[in-house]
């Protein structure tokens, strides 16, 4: 990585900011400084899930997405704040302005996370660590937050580097140690890798990456289908994705995979709750608005359906999308049946579409 750009490998970044929306929070109000800070969530646990937890909270075992009760019961001195949005995405801009001083090539994941390829920087520095240092102490000096940052060859090693030595870190995995890193790390670490599949891996014998590559491409294809081939590439550290600067949003979603099969509508209705918060935090984090709303429903003998509704005018707004997916859920008539998954997605961006007259779905609003 920190030889001349006649090298054959390329020098990917992973810039994640430090709990983005609590740093803001903190920063721009002394009175929450080394205080435990949820922004997102209500006080006194009426509803809502946590967007950003700061460090401080993260402490007590607070995270993205846990419901604010949950969050009451673990940190009752836990300060709620309301969401900035229109604060983060100024902020986000300024960060991809001092991305964008070493390179063009710059695909972001959200308003507090991004992939830089600096293979050929901009000011030709030529060392990839050296860039993430700059880029670190700009944002620090600049902007008074800190960022982590993964140094690698790909997009994956990047990204898992980041999160390796938070708040504030820096880690460089170069060629000659990925494949022993990737062979040390859980399986559970994996991109794509969520918890009913990484329970599924270690029902096999598969807790490691170097357990993953005991199997053979074919079979890895057998137990996990297209992703299995991903998985089997990802275990010997080859990643050949690029990074996209102008990578379009289609869909913006969240599913969960319960424990135990739902069987009362009260229980679907509160995961519904949840994942629409966690579609709305990310519709936020892009700024974006749609007009179609999907449900997607897994039973407990793994059948799988999808139903859909759209409206005129794009929307992001919680209650909407929620009493959509129950309404939606409801159509379904789930008296009765046990339900795996459940998931909400939005798609269709853009602007407000012509009216039509929609016969073959529901009324909801």
């Amino acid at each position: 990585m920190e030889s001349s750009s006649n090298s054959p490998y390329r020098k990917i970044i992973h810039i994640d900011m430090d709990a983005f929306y609590a740093s803001v929070e903190q920063r721009d109000n002394p009175d929450y400084r080394g205080k435990p800070v949820a922004v997102g969530g209500s006080p006194q646990g009426r509803g809502g899930v946590v967007a950003t937890a700061s460090y401080e909270a993260r402490k007590f075992g607070l995270r993205s997405a846990m419901p604010s009760k949950k969050a009451m019961q673990l940190c009752p001195e836990v300060i709620f704040v309301r969401p900035r949005f229109a604060v983060y995405k100024e902020v986000s801009q300024k960060i991809r302005e001092i991305f964008g001083r070493y390179t063009d090539l710059i695909e972001p994941l959200s308003l507090d996370e991004a992939y830089l390829d600096v293979t050929h920087d901009k000011q030709n520095i030529g060392s990839a660590i050296e860039i993430a240092q700059l880029i670190k102490q700009a944002i620090k000096d600049e902007l008074q937050l800190t960022a982590s940052a993964g140094v690698s060859i790909n997009k994956f090693v990047a990204k898992i580097a980041s999160d390796m030595n938070k708040p504030d870190g820096l880690t460089f995995i170069g060629p000659s140690n990925i494949e022993s890193f990737m062979e040390k790390l859980a399986v559970e670490k994996f991109f794509g890798v969520g918890k009913v599949t990484a329970e599924k891996m270690r029902k096999m014998g598969l807790f490691t990456g170097a357990d993953l590559k005991k199997l053979p491409e074919d079979e890895m294809v057998k137990h996990f289908g297209k992703a299995g081939r991903f998985y089997y590439q990802i275990a010997r550290g080859i990643d050949d994705r690029q990074v996209q600067p102008n990578r379009e949003t289609k869909s913006i979603g969240a599913e969960d995979t319960f424990a135990y099969d739902l069987t009362e509508i009260d229980e679907m209705y509160v995961e519904l709750d949840k994942l629409s918060q966690t579609v709305c935090n990310r519709l936020q984090h892009y700024q974006l608005k749609g007009r179609t709303i999907t449900l997607k429903i897994k039973y407990n003998d793994f059948k799988q359906i999808t139903r859909n509704h759209s409206v005129r005018q794009p929307v992001s707004d919680l209650e909407i999308i929620s009493q959509a997916a129950k309404k939606l859920l409801l159509a379904t008539q789930p008296e009765g049946k046990r339900i795996r998954l459940l998931g909400v997605m939005l798609s269709n961006f853009g602007e407000i579409a012509p009216k039509q007259k929609r016969t073959d779905q529901l009324e909801l609003f």
